[in-house]
């Protein structure tokens, strides 16, 4: 047999802390919105100290778990998919600086997923979506010159797409993959002097889905995603 001889390491005051106000909120006895006890309250009921349960508080702060505002008792957090993305922002971050690899598949599950969300906005676009898809365009349009204010419309446009699907996860995880690759890899969706073939390809993924053609639609999106992650393998073009 086979010894471990790393030292077991106590567990800190607030890891049991943290732990029995987990407990708390997943039983159901506080619901969003709801205050956490005061810390003085914490203390007296579980024997710890105040840095114990201020270090447990902060855990679940950075756990979009609870809401820690200036002069106000924390609260519980109301769930949101726009949160939990957040929460993995530090996690993407390190995993595309250190891997190639993992750069090439955030890529393939990008242009994947948003060939899904075309092709569902072909079946269930309405009109006042695909006006709202030109409006987009039009002033995407109108920004070629302004650098910040066209990105802007561009994760705009594909985070439009994905909110015809009804799903609000969609809609958040359209945002959060252009978000990551704007932070960690701006290459992939910043390179100046390809915005008019970025708009024609927008307008192309727009007409598929006004005629309700899903095939046409994913097709302009892939066409859309994956000639930009080709050009940028050659180093030369912008990720839309």
């Amino acid at each position: 047999m086979t010894i471990d001889p790393a030292p077991i390491r106590r567990r800190k005051l607030s890891d049991d802390v943290e732990e029995r106000l987990l407990a708390i909120v997943e039983r159901g006895d506080l619901k969003p919105g709801d205050p956490i006890p005061s810390e003085r309250e914490l203390m007296a009921a579980y024997g710890v100290g105040r840095p114990a349960i201020r270090e447990a508080m902060q855990n679940l702060q950075r756990m979009g778990l609870i809401e820690i505002r200036q002069g106000e008792r924390p609260r519980v957090a109301a769930p949101s998919m726009d949160g939990m993305f957040g929460q993995l922002t530090n996690t993407v971050r390190h995993m595309l600086s250190h891997s190639d690899t993992n750069l090439e598949h955030l890529k393939e599950a990008r242009a994947t997923f948003e060939m899904e969300m075309a092709r569902i906005a072909a079946r269930q676009r309405t009109l006042r979506d695909i006006e709202g898809l030109r409006e987009i365009v039009r002033r995407q349009g109108a920004m070629i010159s302004d650098h910040k204010g066209f990105l802007a419309e561009d994760c705009a446009f594909h985070a439009a797409i994905a909110r015809i699907s009804g799903n609000p996860i969609f809609f958040s995880l359209s945002e959060a993959l252009f978000n990551w690759l704007e932070q960690f890899h701006m290459d992939l969706v910043s390179r100046p002097g390809l915005e008019k073939l970025t708009l024609s390809e927008h307008e192309e993924i727009v007409a598929a889905i006004e005629r309700g053609d899903p095939q046409a639609a994913a097709k302009a999106m892939g066409d859309h995603l994956y000639r930009a992650n080709e050009l940028y393998d050659q180093k030369h073009y912008q990720m839309p």
